[in-house]
C-alpha cells in the first residue's frame, strides 16, 4: 500500500510491481493531508492529520480468495470509526503531527499544532438488535506544552502519552488521572531526536536521533513505585548520520532503522544485538517491513527496492542467555526464564542462569545429604561391618539403586512435601539430633561393662542403631506440633516469612535435597564401599601389627589408598544428582528462579528439556534453545568427569606408594 500526499491510496503487488487498484480516501473539499500517524505495528490501523484541523482513520485489510483454485488477495480500506473525519482543532489549524491508539472498543486519537496538544476519545457501541454504531466522543484537556511537538505516541493500553518536544525532550502524560507524569531528557549534548517508534506491544519507545543512535525507553517503578521514563539499551546506525525512520517488527522486538545516507540497520532489542548494518539507498529513503519481517521495500529517489531478510533467530545472544536483562515491564534487569505467553505481544524470555543455578542447587542440596551418609556408610560396611552382615546390608542398599526415579518423585511430591510443610520443627529436629543420638548411644555403649558389649559379636554393633534411630525419628515428628507452637507460634512457615523474611514453597530444595539425596545415595555407596574393601588387607594388618589402632589405621591407610575410588563415588553421583530429571520435575514446582534458600523451588537444565520440548516449536528459537540446555549439561557432566578423573589419577600416584 503506498499513500500519495493526494489522497490517493495505491495497491501494488509486489511480485510483477503492476498496480492492483486505487482508492480516494474520503477528504473534505480543500483539505490536504498534513501528517500521518499509525497504531501499533502490525495493526494496519492509519490516521492522517487534515490541514483542516480534522483526523481521518482508516484500516487497509487483505482478503484472501481461491477462485479456480487460485489464490487471490484484495486489498480494502475499511472506516472502524465512520468515514467522516474526526474534528481535534476546532480553529481550523493543519494538525502537523498526529497518533492512534485502539483498545477495544475505544479508540484515542490525539495531534498538535504547533506547541498546543489535542486529545479526543472515542468510544464505539453497538446495538445487538439492530447492529446499529453509535460513536462517543470525549474530549480530554491535558496541561499544555512551551516547545513545539515533534512526535507522538499512544500506548496500546492507553495510560501514557508520550510527547516529544523541543531538541530532545520527553512529556509524559498520565491518561487516566490526565495529568503530567514528568519531564524527561532524552539525549544529552546538541543531539535531536530524528525518528520515534514504539516497539511491538507499545511498552516501550525506540528514540532515533541525529547522530545515529537508537535508544530503548520505557516506564519502570521506582522505589516510591512511581513510574518514570528511563532509559534501558543504546544502539548505534552510522555516527554522524541522522535516523530518518524506525520501523518495528509485528512478530518480535527487532526493528529496523533507516538514515539519512541510505544506511540500513537491522536490530534487536532483548538480544541488544546489532545483526547489519548496509547501504541500500543513495541519500534519504523510506521503508516499509514485512508481517513476517522477511523483506522489506526500500524508496529512494522515485525507485523502489525489495530486499530479502534472513534472520531467522535474532533474540538470542551471550547476554540474552547468560546475563542479566532488563526485560519490559520490570523494575531492572534479571535473569529470567519464560519461554512461552498468551499474548502475542510476548518478549521471550531465554536466560539460561536460572536453570543452571537450579541445576547446581539441587545437586548441592542432594549431595549435602547422600555424601555424608553414603561415605561413612560405606566405609563403616567395609572396614568394621561383619562379613556376614555386609552381605545382607550391601544388596539392599544396592537394590535401592534400581527404583524408579518416577516413584521416588511421586512420593515426595505428593506426600513427602506436605508432610514436610506441616512438620518442619520436626524434621530439622530430626536432621540435628540423628547425629546426636547416634553419638550419644556410641558413648553410652562403650561405657557399659565389657561382659554386656562382648555380648555382641564383633562387626554387629550396626544392628543396635536400629532402634537409636527409630526412637529420636519418633521423638522429632512427635514433638513437632509441640515445638512449633512454643518457639514460632504455631506456624513455623509464617514465622520464617514474616520474622525472617525467608519465603516458603511446599515444593522446594529441601524436599528434592532428601527425595534425590535417597536415590543418589546407592551410586555413591556402592562405589566407595568397593573401593574400601579392595584395599589389600595386608596394608590393614601391617598398619595394625606395628601398633596402631583399626582408626588410626583407618584414616592413615585405608581411606587415603582408597581415595581415588572414593573420589570417583562422589563424583559419579554428582552427575546422577545433576542429571536427575523425574524427582525435580514432580518435587520442585519447576519454578525457574535464582534464590539460594532451601525452601524455594528451582528448575533443572533436564527438567526444563523434559517439560518443554514436547511443546515447542520445531525449528524455533525456543527449540534450539532447549538443544542448547542439553548441550550446556552435557558439558557440564564432561568437565565433571574429565575433572575426576584427573584428580583420581593424581591420588592414585600419590597414594600408590601405600
Amino acid at each position: 500500500m503506498r499513500l500519495g500526499d493526494n489522497g490517493q491510496v495505491q495497491f501494488f503487488t509486489l511480485k510483477d510491481g503492476n498496480a492492483l487498484s486505487s482508492v480516494a480516501l474520503p477528504l473534505p473539499a480543500g483539505a490536504k493531508i498534513a501528517s500521518v500517524g499509525q497504531d501499533q505495528p502490525g495493526s494496519r490501523r492509519v490516521v492522517l492529520g487534515l490541514s483542516n484541523g480534522q483526523a481521518l482513520v482508516f484500516q487497509h485489510d487483505y482478503k484472501v480468495t481461491y477462485p479456480d483454485n487460485v489464490k487471490t488477495i484484495n486489498p480494502t480500506l475499511v472506516y472502524p470509526f465512520g468515514d467522516k473525519p474526526l474534528t481535534l482543532d476546532e480553529q481550523g489549524r493543519p494538525l502537523e503531527h498526529v497518533a492512534l491508539s485502539e483498545n477495544g472498543d475505544t479508540v484515542m486519537v490525539s495531534a498538535s499544532t504547533g506547541a498546543e496538544l489535542h486529545l479526543l476519545s472515542i468510544s464505539r457501541e453497538e446495538n445487538l438488535m439492530t447492529g446499529e454504531v453509535s460513536l462517543d466522543e470525549t474530549r480530554i484537556a491535558l496541561p499544555q506544552i512551551a516547545e513545539p511537538i515533534k512526535a507522538m505516541v499512544i500506548d496500546p493500553r492507553q495510560q501514557w502519552l508520550y510527547v516529544i518536544n523541543g531538541k530532545a525532550t520527553a512529556d509524559v502524560f498520565d491518561l487516566r488521572g490526565k495529568t503530567l507524569n514528568g519531564r524527561y531528557k532524552l539525549l544529552d549534548g546538541d543531539a535531536e531526536v530524528s525518528a520515534v517508534s514504539p516497539l511491538l506491544g507499545g511498552i516501550s519507545l525506540m528514540v532515533g536521533d541525529s547522530k545515529g543512535g537508537i535508544a530503548q525507553w520505557f516506564m519502570v517503578r521506582d522505589d516510591d513505585g512511581k513510574a518514570v521514563l528511563t532509559r534501558i539499551r543504546g544502539f548505534n546506525l552510522d555516527a554522524g548520520s541522522a535516523i530518518t525512520q524506525i520501523l518495528p517488527e509485528e512478530r518480535r522486538k527487532g526493528f529496523l532503522a533507516l538514515d539519512d545516507k541510505g544506511v540500513l540497520g537491522i536490530f534487536h532489542s532483548t538480544a541488544g544485538r546489532t545483526l547489519l548494518t548496509q547501504q541500500v539507498a543513495d541519500g534519504v529513503a523510506v521503508g516499509a517491513l514485512s508481517p513476517r519481517a522477511n523483506r522489506v521495500l526500500v524508496e529512494s529517489n522515485g525507485k523502489l527496492q525489495r530486499f530479502v531478510i534472513d534472520n531467522p533467530h535474532p533474540e538470542i545472544s551471550w547476554s540474552s542467555l547468560w546475563g542479566k536483562v532488563w526485560y519490559e515491564s520490570y523494575d531492572q534487569p534479571k535473569y529470567v526464564w519464560q519461554s512461552t505467553s498468551a499474548n502475542t505481544d510476548f518478549e521471550p524470555k531465554l536466560s539460561l542462569a536460572p536453570l543452571t543455578f537450579g541445576t547446581l542447587k539441587a545437586a548441592f542440596y542432594a549431595m549435602l545429604l547422600a555424601a555424608p551418609l553414603a561415605i561413612c556408610a560405606a566405609i563403616y560396611t567395609a572396614y568394621f561391618m561383619a562379613p556376614a552382615m555386609r552381605r545382607k546390608v550391601k544388596p539392599v542398599i544396592e537394590l535401592m539403586e534400581a527404583l524408579p526415579t518416577v516413584i521416588l518423585g511421586f512420593f515426595a511430591g505428593l506426600f513427602l512435601a506436605p508432610y514436610v510443610e506441616g512438620h518442619l520443627p520436626g524434621i530439622f529436629s530430626l536432621l540435628l539430633l540423628t547425629p546426636v543420638g547416634i553419638l550419644v548411644a556410641a558413648f553410652a555403649w562403650s561405657r557399659l561393662p565389657e561382659k554386656i558389649r562382648l555380648m555382641i559379636p564383633d562387626g554387629w554393633e550396626a544392628a543396635l542403631l536400629i532402634p537409636v534411630i527409630l526412637l529420636v525419628g519418633a521423638f522429632s515428628l512427635g514433638m513437632s506440633g509441640h515445638m512449633e507452637n512454643l518457639f514460632f507460634g504455631g506456624d513455623m512457615r509464617g514465622w520464617l516469612a514474616n520474622d525472617l523474611g525467608i519465603a516458603f514453597d511446599q515444593r522446594n530444595a529441601l524436599v528434592v535435597g532428601l527425595a534425590m539425596g535417597f536415590a543418589v545415595i546407592p551410586n555413591i555407596f556402592s562405589i566407595a564401599e568397593d573401593a574400601v574393601f579392595s584395599v589389600p588387607k595386608s596394608l590393614t594388618f601391617g598398619s595394625l601389627a606395628l601398633g596402631a589402632t583399626p582408626w588410626q589405621t583407618l584414616t592413615r591407610v585405608v581411606i587415603l589408598t582408597a581415595s581415588p575410588g572414593i573420589f570417583s563415588a562422589l563424583m559419579i553421583g554428582m552427575g546422577r544428582a545433576v542429571g536427575e530429571t523425574m524427582i525435580v520435575l514432580m518435587a520442585t514446582g519447576n519454578t525457574p528462579i535464582m534464590d539460594i534458600n532451601i525452601f524455594e523451588g528451582l528448575r533443572t537444565l533436564a527438567a526444563n528439556v523434559a517439560v518443554e520440548m514436547p511443546e515447542s516449536e520445531v525449528g524455533s528459537s525456543h527449540y534450539r534453545v532447549l538443544f542448547l540446555a542439553a548441550l550446556v549439561l552435557l558439558s557440564f557432566t564432561f568437565v565433571m568427569n574429565t575433572l575426576a578423573e584427573m584428580i583420581r589419577t593424581r591420588l592414585r600416584k600419590k597414594y600408590a606408594s601405600l
